[in-house]
């Protein structure tokens, strides 16, 4: 059997100089990596200490993950959950409301849909900061990145909300130019949309509190280009919003304040990969041949490991190669997660 090539583990402090890599690569518009040096590693300590924490409920906890090439020990990409939101610092959104319009005078009925500030999310987890380097983008692996995070879910239920939420990354360009910022949010905020991105990620919002629209904004007087992009994302975030979709994420008719990008939705216990997930003994077994593929992660969240690799069923769980339970940090006839692919 082959080796993984890749682990997703926890991150830490160790990994500054990786994210800064992915910091330079993400581009405009990826809040989450949009950090200063100081703030990068702030957040961090606060994932190292997350995975190190004996939390038995949902808190300020945040787990950033990080993709490692099993080889070279090079940082592919990354990926986050966030325990608790909406708490500090503040969740705002727009939510998407219809208005109906008529009329018996002139024979006239329309509908009008309409822009209101909400924080309707307050209290959720949160899955995000899904992102792999182009150079390590190989059939499968983003999958499995974002599959990561549910198997953290399933190891440790308690710590997370019963409801999970996902933004994801509107429409932006290469430039930095995000159309519904520049129709709403520069009218407001009185700043570049790469300033109040950069507020967004470093600061407790209160700004955001301050200075967002405090009244109703109606779709339909917005430039033609802010209109087109509402609920759309980002053309490198279209293949998250398809593993959303395939996990169970709904679009909650909300959309961020900044680019317009859609909030999507879904009870924690009806995600599919944390749902179909088990606690299963795995074996070492290297004359395997074939297998389902499958992502096996090691149970305990303070030393979280989680691979792609190929197992077959057994009378008291899975087999697997030596190679993947080493880069689990396991030994054969030790306790992991398990979720199947039947399909493959």
């Amino acid at each position: 059997m082959t080796s993984p090539l890749y682990v997703v583990r926890a991150a830490g402090p160790q990994d500054l100089e990786g994210f800064k890599q992915l910091r330079a690569i993400a581009g405009a518009g990826f809040t989450s990596l949009m950090l200063d040096d100081a703030a990068m590693l702030k957040k961090l300590e606060l994932s190292a200490s997350s995975f190190a924490s004996q939390a038995q409920e949902p808190g300020a906890e945040r787990y950033l993950l990080a993709l490692e090439h099993i080889e070279t020990g090079a940082l592919a990409g990354c990926c986050g959950v966030k325990s608790t939101i909406g708490e500090t610092p503040p969740f705002f959104n727009f939510r998407i409301i219809r208005e109906a319009q008529s009329s018996a005078v002139v024979g006239r009925r329309f509908d009008l849909d309409v822009l209101i500030g909400v924080n309707d999310f307050t209290g959720c987890s949160e899955v995000g900061s899904l992102f792999v380097r182009p150079e390590h983008r190989v059939p499968g692996l983003g999958r499995a990145l974002a599959q990561s995070r549910y198997m953290l879910m399933a190891a440790a239920p308690l710590r997370f909300r019963e409801q999970v939420v996902s933004e994801l990354r509107g429409v932006v360009s290469p430039e930095g130019v995000s159309p519904f910022w520049e129709a709403i949010g520069r009218h407001f905020f009185r700043m570049d949309f790469a300033e109040a991105d950069k507020l967004s990620a470093t600061t407790d919002n209160q700004f955001i509190l301050d200075l967002m629209p405090q009244h109703p904004i109606y779709i339909d007087l917005l430039p033609e280009a802010a209109r087109a992009v509402i609920g759309k994302c980002h053309k490198d975030g279209e293949g998250a919003r398809s593993l959303l979709a395939w996990e169970g994420f709904t679009f909650s008719n909300v959309v961020d304040i900044f680019d317009g990008g859609p909030l999507v939705s879904a009870p924690r216990d009806h995600i599919r990969t944390k749902r179909e997930s088990r606690r299963v003994r795995v074996t070492a077994d290297d004359a395997l041949n074939g297998g389902k593929r499958a992502l096996l992660a090691a149970p305990n969240l303070a030393e979280y490991r989680c691979v792609q690799a190929r197992v077959a069923s057994s009378a008291d769980g899975v087999r697997t190669s030596a190679a993947t339970l080493r880069a689990l940090g396991l030994a054969s006839g030790d306790e992991a997660l398990v979720w199947i692919d039947d399909a493959h």
